[in-house]
């Protein structure tokens, strides 16, 4: 267990300390969320007016979930792109060979994942709140909005690892960012799922971010609702992809 963690700490630390000291790493990941958080509250505004869309925190509140979920689950995908340019330039064989027990790789890479993620948080929460965003509800509300954040930051960087560990080459980025961008543009983005009408209120139905995006919302507005639907699904989609990951991390060391 010592050696685990140890192990998970190491890559957590080199993880962080080459994102975080390299400027063409960090803007990025702080400017995609603000670029979209940007483009939704201001150019679609207007969609707040439309007949049947009632949400009394407004549009700025509406989106800035989307925007936050979207940031955890892209926070994910970027830290695997991290990891298959470390099996590009050899690192990760290295650290294959040298980790006695090699499950803390991964939740190295998760933890690495996570903390990244907290930062970009911070920042669009900053920025959402400095252009007038309103919260109701509870104490308690916002903080179980950022843990539901939290954990779908945790199943995209899983599921980006398991794809990282099979492929080993930067060339599998698009198979990693693929899937998840539509996963959550399949989802109730623009305006609530009572509005979708035709093949994409059916695809958002059962889409499982669907149930996140709303609970999501709902804390946003302080009645909150889908809890145990949102969480079970974010927790399934984590478990999977833990999964996947794992099995990832042992074609990774069947390759040598």
């Amino acid at each position: 267990m010592k050696r685990n963690l140890s192990v998970a700490q190491g890559v957590a630390w080199r993880t962080l300390h080459n994102v975080f000291t390299n400027p063409s790493l960090v803007i990025p990941q702080l400017a995609f969320p603000l670029f979209f958080f940007t483009a939704f509250v201001g150019g679609l505004s207007r969609i707040h007016n439309v007949p049947g869309f009632h949400y009394a925190q407004g549009y700025t509140a509406f989106q800035f979930v989307f925007v936050l979920l979207q940031s955890a689950a892209f926070g994910g995908v970027f830290t695997g792109f991290g990891i298959a340019r470390d099996f590009e330039t050899g690192f990760a064989r290295r650290l294959l060979l040298a980790a006695p027990h090699r499950t803390g790789i991964v939740i190295g890479y998760a933890v690495a994942a996570l903390c990244r993620w907290l930062v970009t948080a911070i920042f669009l929460t900053v920025i959402a709140f400095a252009v007038g965003m309103k919260v109701g509800g509870s104490g308690i509300d916002l903080p179980a909005l950022y843990v539901l954040a939290a954990i779908v930051n945790s199943a995209a960087v899983l599921w980006a690892c398991g794809v990282a560990m099979r492929l080993r080459t930067m060339q599998a980025g698009p198979v990693m960012q693929m899937p998840v961008f539509l996963v959550l543009f399949f989802a109730p983005v623009y305006v609530p799922l009572n509005l979708l009408t035709g093949w994409i209120h059916g695809v958002a139905l059962v889409n499982p971010l669907t149930r996140v995006l709303e609970a999501g919302r709902s804390f946003v507005a302080g009645s909150p609702a889908q809890v145990a639907a949102a969480y079970g699904a974010a927790f399934g989609l984590a478990v999977l992809f833990a999964w996947w990951a794992m099995r990832g991390l042992r074609k990774a060391e069947a390759a040598g």
